[in-house]
């Protein structure tokens, strides 16, 4: 047989073929009557809940709110100083307003400003660093002196 008439018998062929019966019962007859259930464990359930809520538990208290501290005694005089500290060099530096600054002193007078705005965001941070206030109080007098030199004289 050549490959042409193999090809043309193919063709002859139908697309489908019905069964001539119906092959379910026959199938069903071999399968057996049910599979076997696994016993049902409650214990399981109760498990999964308790590990649920240890979950829960746990999430809880790591995304508490931390207790608000009560405000340290020292860490209140320390704020304190400070406060009354800016309060004075702020009146002490009031009394040159106005009065014309030589242009090669600004750099060293923000420099000073931004080392006293940094002491004080140190302090705010951590206000029983009392060596701090020491810092604040010579940041604040070399800043007075400079402008008191620059005001005293017009070439410093």
């Amino acid at each position: 047989m050549s490959q042409s008439d193999l090809r043309w018998r193919l063709r002859q062929l139908p697309n489908e073929i019905e069964p001539p019966r119906d092959l379910w019962p026959g199938i069903a007859a071999r399968l057996p009557a049910q599979a076997p259930r696994r016993p049902h464990r409650r214990w399981l359930g109760g498990l999964s809940l308790a590990a649920s809520l240890a979950l829960g538990l746990g999430l809880a208290w790591q995304l508490r709110v931390p207790e608000v501290a009560r405000p340290d005694p020292q860490a209140e005089l320390v704020q304190r100083e400070a406060d009354a500290l800016t309060r004075e060099y702020e009146a002490a530096l009031g009394n040159f307003d106005g009065l014309p600054m030589p242009e090669p002193l600004a750099p060293a007078l923000a420099t000073l400003d931004s080392s006293a705005g940094e002491i004080r965001a140190a302090l705010d941070a951590d206000p029983q660093a009392r060596y701090l206030l020491g810092k604040l109080r010579r940041t604040y007098a070399r800043r007075l002196e400079l402008t008191q030199r620059a005001a005293g004289s017009p070439h410093a």
